[in-house]
C-alpha cells in the first residue's frame, strides 16, 4: 500500500504560493508606490532595493502553478477556466512591469514611459491576484467534475474588494521593505506610507472576516463551532497583536521589526485562510484527494521537488543575506 502524498504535496504547494506572496509582495508593492514618488534618485533607490532578488520571486509562483496542474489536475481543469481573464491579467502585469524594469534603465526621453509601465504592471498584477484569492473564497460551480460557470463569474464584489485588499497588503510589505533598505527622507515617507497602508490593511481584513462567514455558511461553521472557535482564536489575537507591533516600530524607528510585523499578517491571513478552505482545493465541492493525481504519478514528482526545493530555498536565504543593508545608489548595497 502507497503512503498517502496528498497531504505533503498540499504542504509544498502551500508554501510555494505562501514564499510567492511573502517575497513577491514586496517588490509589487514598491512597484506601485513608486508612482508616488517623483525624485529620479529616490525613484533609482526604489528599484535598486529590489533589484538583486525581484526576478527569482516568480519561480515560487510557477512552483505553485506547475504543481497544480501535475499533482492537482482536476483542481487545474476547474480553477484555469473559471479564472482565465484575471489569470491573464496577472501574467500580463508581470510580464509588462519585467519588461518596464529593464527597459527604464536606458536613459531616454521613453524612461517616463516605462516608469509608468513598472507601476501599471504591479498594479495590475496585485490586484490580480487578489481576484484570484476571492473567487477561491467564494468557490467555484462544478457539474460532473467541470467547471460549470462562465467566463465572468470572476467579477463579484467579494472578489472585487479581496483585489483591493491585496493592493493594499503588497503596499505595506513594499513600503516596510523601504523602511528597512532606505535612509533619509525617502525612508520616512516609507514610513507614513506604512502607517496609512496598515489601517488600510486591517480595515480590509475586518470586512473581508466579516462578509466571509455572513456570505459562505461552511466557512462560518468551521471558525465558529465549538470547540474550533477556541483553536482559532490565536488568529485574529496575533493579528492585532503584530498591527500594534508594526505600528511601535514605526513610532520608535526601528527598521527590520515592521517588515518582520507586516510578514507576520500576511502569514496570519494566509493561515486564516488554510482554516477556512481545508480540505478543498476548488471549493466547495472538490478536495484535495479528490482532484490528486495517481498516487505512483505523486511518487515519482515528488522525488524531483525533494532535490529542487531545497535548492530553491538555500538561493533564496543566500540571496537576500548577500544583499543585505541599505541600498545606497545604483543597484548597490552595503552590509550592516
Amino acid at each position: 500500500m502507497l503512503l498517502d502524498l496528498v497531504p505533503l504535496w498540499a504542504a509544498i504547494m502551500a508554501l510555494a504560493v505562501f514564499m510567492y506572496v511573502l517575497l513577491d509582495g514586496f517588490d509589487l508593492g514598491v512597484g506601485m508606490l513608486f508612482a508616488l514618488r517623483h525624485d529620479e534618485h529616490e525613484r533609482d533607490l526604489m528599484v535598486a532595493s529590489v533589484a538583486p532578488i525581484w526576478d527569482f520571486n516568480e519561480t515560487w509562483l510557477i512552483l505553485g502553478v506547475g504543481g497544480l496542474l501535475a499533482v492537482f489536475p482536476l483542481a487545474f481543469a476547474i480553477v484555469m477556466p473559471a479564472l482565465y481573464f484575471p489569470i491573464l491579467l496577472m501574467l500580463l502585469g508581470l510580464l509588462f512591469r519585467g519588461v518596464a524594469f529593464e527597459f527604464r534603465e536606458v536613459a531616454g526621453p521613453r524612461r517616463a514611459l516605462w516608469d509608468r509601465g513598472f507601476f501599471c504592471g504591479s498594479l495590475v498584477a496585485t490586484y490580480a491576484q487578489g481576484v484570484v484569492l476571492g473567487n477561491f473564497i467564494q468557490g467555484f460551480p462544478v457539474s460532473g467534475r467541470q467547471f460549470a460557470g462562465s467566463s465572468w463569474d470572476w467579477i463579484s464584489p467579494f472578489a472585487l474588494l479581496t483585489g483591493l485588499g491585496l493592493v493594499a497588503g503588497y503596499a505595506l510589505q513594499g513600503a516596510t521593505w523601504l523602511v528597512m533598505k532606505t535612509e533619509g527622507e525617502l525612508q520616512q515617507w516609507a514610513k507614513q506610507m506604512a502607517r496609512r497602508c496598515l489601517w488600510g490593511v486591517l480595515a480590509f481584513i475586518a470586512m473581508i472576516s466579516v462578509w466571509t462567514p455572513l456570505a459562505e455558511p461552511r466557512i462560518a461553521a468551521r471558525w465558529f463551532s465549538l470547540p474550533n472557535v477556541f483553536y482559532f482564536a490565536p488568529v485574529p489575537l496575533l493579528t492585532v497583536v503584530l498591527a500594534w507591533q508594526l505600528e511601535r516600530g514605526l513610532r520608535r524607528g526601528w527598521d527590520v521589526v515592521p517588515f518582520l510585523c507586516s510578514m507576520g499578517l500576511f502569514f496570519l491571513a494566509f493561515t486564516g485562510l488554510v482554516i477556512s478552505l481545508w480540505p478543498y482545493v476548488a471549493p466547495p465541492s472538490i478536495t484535495l484527494w479528490d482532484a490528486a493525481a495517481a498516487p505512483k504519478s505523486q511518487a515519482f514528482m515528488l522525488i524531483g521537488t525533494m532535490f529542487l526545493l531545497p535548492v530553491i530555498l538555500l538561493y533564496v536565504f543566500w540571496s537576500y543575506w548577500v544583499f543585505r543593508g541599505k541600498v545606497k545608489g545604483h543597484h548597490g548595497h552595503h552590509g550592516v
